[in-house]
Protein backbone atom coordinates (compact mmCIF):
# COMPACT_ATOMS: atom_id res chain seq x y z
CA UNK A 1 0.00 0.00 0.00
CA UNK A 2 1.12 3.31 -1.12
CA UNK A 3 -0.16 6.68 0.09
CA UNK A 4 0.99 10.55 -0.95
CA UNK A 5 0.94 13.40 0.78
CA UNK A 6 2.23 16.96 -0.75
CA UNK A 7 1.84 19.95 0.74
CA UNK A 8 2.68 23.63 -0.51
CA UNK A 9 5.02 25.74 2.37
CA UNK A 10 4.38 29.03 0.38
CA UNK A 11 2.38 30.56 -2.24
CA UNK A 12 5.20 31.21 -5.36
CA UNK A 13 3.56 29.04 -7.49
CA UNK A 14 0.38 27.08 -8.39
CA UNK A 15 -0.13 24.02 -5.57
CA UNK A 16 1.39 20.62 -6.86
CA UNK A 17 -0.97 18.00 -5.84
CA UNK A 18 -4.29 17.73 -4.73
CA UNK A 19 -6.43 20.09 -3.39
CA UNK A 20 -7.52 19.02 0.08
CA UNK A 21 -3.74 18.22 1.23
CA UNK A 22 -2.15 22.18 -0.08
CA UNK A 23 -2.17 24.88 2.17
CA UNK A 24 0.20 28.01 1.53
CA UNK A 25 1.33 30.02 4.77
CA UNK A 26 1.59 33.59 4.92
CA UNK A 27 1.55 35.86 2.28
CA UNK A 28 4.67 37.86 1.73
CA UNK A 29 8.30 38.02 2.73
CA UNK A 30 8.15 37.75 6.55
CA UNK A 31 9.14 35.03 8.53
CA UNK A 32 6.62 32.57 7.01
CA UNK A 33 9.33 32.02 4.08
CA UNK A 34 10.99 29.35 6.55
CA UNK A 35 12.29 27.74 3.09
CA UNK A 36 14.65 29.94 1.06
CA UNK A 37 16.43 29.21 -1.90
CA UNK A 38 19.76 29.39 -2.64
CA UNK A 39 22.13 29.79 -5.81
CA UNK A 40 24.53 27.12 -4.32
CA UNK A 41 24.60 23.56 -5.56
CA UNK A 42 23.66 20.94 -2.88
CA UNK A 43 27.21 19.25 -3.27
CA UNK A 44 29.46 22.12 -3.54
CA UNK A 45 30.98 21.74 -0.51
CA UNK A 46 31.09 18.27 -0.50
CA UNK A 47 35.05 18.06 -1.38
CA UNK A 48 35.95 20.29 1.29
CA UNK A 49 34.14 18.75 4.18
CA UNK A 50 37.03 16.80 6.48
CA UNK A 51 37.22 13.31 6.65
CA UNK A 52 35.15 11.65 9.86
CA UNK A 53 37.28 9.32 11.64
CA UNK A 54 36.50 5.77 12.65
CA UNK A 55 35.40 6.17 16.46
CA UNK A 56 36.85 3.69 19.14
CA UNK A 57 35.15 0.51 19.28
CA UNK A 58 34.68 1.28 23.08
CA UNK A 59 32.80 4.37 21.98
CA UNK A 60 30.41 2.96 19.69
CA UNK A 61 30.16 -0.12 22.34
CA UNK A 62 29.01 2.88 24.87
CA UNK A 63 26.87 4.31 22.87
CA UNK A 64 24.67 0.95 21.57
CA UNK A 65 24.44 -0.22 25.52
CA UNK A 66 22.53 3.44 26.39
CA UNK A 67 20.31 2.73 23.89
CA UNK A 68 19.56 -0.18 24.94
CA UNK A 69 19.11 0.37 28.86
CA UNK A 70 15.69 1.68 28.77
CA UNK A 71 14.54 -1.44 26.43
CA UNK A 72 15.46 -4.03 28.58
CA UNK A 73 15.26 -5.46 31.76
CA UNK A 74 17.59 -5.76 34.37
CA UNK A 75 18.63 -9.40 33.21
CA UNK A 76 18.49 -8.86 29.90
CA UNK A 77 20.25 -6.03 29.68
CA UNK A 78 23.42 -7.37 31.80
CA UNK A 79 23.50 -10.28 29.32
CA UNK A 80 23.75 -7.89 26.47
CA UNK A 81 25.92 -5.82 28.47
CA UNK A 82 28.35 -9.36 28.69
CA UNK A 83 27.70 -10.09 25.37
CA UNK A 84 29.43 -6.60 23.99
CA UNK A 85 32.30 -6.86 26.32
CA UNK A 86 33.22 -10.57 25.21
CA UNK A 87 33.03 -8.88 21.45
CA UNK A 88 34.73 -5.60 22.30
CA UNK A 89 38.19 -7.98 23.70
CA UNK A 90 37.54 -10.37 21.36
CA UNK A 91 36.84 -10.50 17.78
CA UNK A 92 35.53 -6.95 17.56
CA UNK A 93 39.03 -6.00 18.45
CA UNK A 94 40.34 -7.35 15.60
CA UNK A 95 37.64 -6.89 13.13
CA UNK A 96 37.67 -3.18 14.18
CA UNK A 97 41.65 -3.15 13.62
CA UNK A 98 40.91 -4.44 10.06
CA UNK A 99 38.09 -1.97 9.47
CA UNK A 100 40.28 1.46 10.75
CA UNK A 101 43.17 -0.55 7.84
CA UNK A 102 40.73 -0.68 5.31
CA UNK A 103 39.45 3.26 6.23
CA UNK A 104 42.97 4.27 5.62
CA UNK A 105 43.19 2.63 2.26
CA UNK A 106 40.28 4.82 1.22
CA UNK A 107 40.49 8.16 1.47
CA UNK A 108 37.36 9.15 -0.90
CA UNK A 109 34.99 7.99 1.91
CA UNK A 110 34.27 9.50 5.32
CA UNK A 111 32.89 7.94 8.31
CA UNK A 112 29.35 9.22 9.88
CA UNK A 113 29.96 9.60 13.69
CA UNK A 114 28.19 11.46 16.69
CA UNK A 115 25.59 9.82 18.66
CA UNK A 116 25.30 6.82 16.37
CA UNK A 117 27.05 3.18 16.62
CA UNK A 118 24.56 1.14 14.21
CA UNK A 119 26.74 1.90 10.96
CA UNK A 120 30.00 1.00 13.11
CA UNK A 121 28.74 -2.08 14.45
CA UNK A 122 26.93 -2.87 10.86
CA UNK A 123 30.14 -2.87 9.31
CA UNK A 124 32.03 -4.83 11.66
CA UNK A 125 29.35 -7.32 11.19
CA UNK A 126 29.85 -7.09 7.09
CA UNK A 127 33.25 -7.56 8.10
CA UNK A 128 33.53 -10.59 9.23
CA UNK A 129 30.68 -11.82 7.22
CA UNK A 130 33.19 -10.96 4.14
CA UNK A 131 36.48 -12.50 5.87
CA UNK A 132 34.32 -16.17 6.35
CA UNK A 133 34.24 -15.57 9.95
CA UNK A 134 31.38 -16.85 12.04
CA UNK A 135 28.80 -14.31 13.37
CA UNK A 136 30.04 -12.72 16.87
CA UNK A 137 27.47 -13.63 19.70
CA UNK A 138 26.34 -10.03 19.95
CA UNK A 139 24.46 -9.58 16.65
CA UNK A 140 22.66 -13.36 17.71
CA UNK A 141 21.30 -11.00 20.90
CA UNK A 142 17.82 -10.61 20.81
CA UNK A 143 18.55 -7.41 22.34
CA UNK A 144 20.81 -6.66 18.85
CA UNK A 145 17.52 -7.83 16.49
CA UNK A 146 14.99 -5.55 18.68
CA UNK A 147 16.90 -2.42 17.85
CA UNK A 148 17.71 -2.76 14.80
CA UNK A 149 14.06 -3.70 14.02
CA UNK A 150 13.62 0.05 12.01
CA UNK A 151 9.97 0.51 11.99
CA UNK A 152 10.36 3.91 10.66
CA UNK A 153 12.76 3.91 7.50
CA UNK A 154 13.34 7.19 6.19
CA UNK A 155 15.08 8.83 3.14
CA UNK A 156 15.29 11.57 0.49
CA UNK A 157 16.80 12.60 -2.88
CA UNK A 158 16.27 16.36 -3.64
CA UNK A 159 16.73 17.17 -6.84
CA UNK A 160 14.55 19.75 -9.44
CA UNK A 161 14.34 16.70 -11.77
CA UNK A 162 12.76 14.25 -9.53
CA UNK A 163 9.44 14.95 -8.38
CA UNK A 164 8.84 12.55 -5.28
CA UNK A 165 10.01 8.93 -4.95
CA UNK A 166 9.68 5.95 -2.11
CA UNK A 167 10.90 2.56 -1.39
CA UNK A 168 9.84 -0.35 1.01
CA UNK A 169 9.44 -0.98 4.45
CA UNK A 170 12.24 -2.55 5.70
CA UNK A 171 10.56 -4.72 7.85
CA UNK A 172 6.81 -6.57 7.93
CA UNK A 173 5.24 -4.45 10.63
CA UNK A 174 7.37 -1.19 9.17
CA UNK A 175 6.47 1.89 6.94
CA UNK A 176 8.51 3.30 3.90
CA UNK A 177 8.65 6.97 3.88
CA UNK A 178 10.01 8.78 1.00
CA UNK A 179 10.45 12.94 0.84
CA UNK A 180 10.90 16.00 -0.40
CA UNK A 181 11.36 19.34 0.41
CA UNK A 182 11.55 21.73 -2.28
CA UNK A 183 11.63 25.49 -3.02
CA UNK A 184 7.57 25.53 -2.98
CA UNK A 185 6.19 22.47 -1.37
CA UNK A 186 7.39 19.40 0.51
CA UNK A 187 5.78 16.12 0.17
CA UNK A 188 6.18 12.83 1.52
CA UNK A 189 5.19 8.54 -0.05
CA UNK A 190 4.39 6.10 2.54
CA UNK A 191 4.00 2.49 1.77
CA UNK A 192 3.43 -0.62 3.45
CA UNK A 193 2.89 -4.16 3.76
CA UNK A 194 -1.03 -5.04 4.40
CA UNK A 195 -0.66 -5.39 8.09
CA UNK A 196 -0.02 -1.56 8.57
CA UNK A 197 -2.25 1.11 7.33
CA UNK A 198 -0.63 3.10 5.39
CA UNK A 199 -3.22 6.29 5.14
CA UNK A 200 -3.86 6.44 8.80
CA UNK A 201 0.13 7.32 9.38
CA UNK A 202 -0.28 9.55 6.74
CA UNK A 203 -2.91 11.31 8.17
CA UNK A 204 -0.65 11.36 11.55
CA UNK A 205 2.11 12.80 9.33
CA UNK A 206 -0.41 15.53 8.07
CA UNK A 207 -1.71 16.42 11.51
CA UNK A 208 2.10 17.27 12.41
CA UNK A 209 2.86 19.14 9.69
CA UNK A 210 0.05 21.42 10.03
CA UNK A 211 0.89 21.94 13.55
CA UNK A 212 4.26 23.29 12.18
CA UNK A 213 3.17 25.18 9.81
CA UNK A 214 0.52 27.05 13.04
CA UNK A 215 3.57 27.08 15.54
CA UNK A 216 5.54 29.12 12.79
CA UNK A 217 2.87 31.52 11.72
CA UNK A 218 1.99 32.31 15.50
CA UNK A 219 -1.44 30.55 15.59
CA UNK A 220 -2.13 28.08 18.44
CA UNK A 221 -1.83 24.60 17.69
CA UNK A 222 -5.33 22.65 17.14
CA UNK A 223 -5.95 19.63 19.53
Amino acid sequence: MVARLLLRAWPRGPAVGPGPLCRPLSAGSGSGEYLQRSIVPTMHYQDSLPRLPIPKLEDTIKRYLRAQKPLLDDGQFRKTEQLCKSFENGIGKELHEQLVAQDKQNKHTSYISGQGFDRHLFALRYLAAAKGIALPELYLDPAYGQINHNILSTSTLNSPVVNIGGFAPVVPDGFGIGYAVHDNWIGCNVSSYPGRNAREFLQCVEKALEDIFDAIEGKCIKT
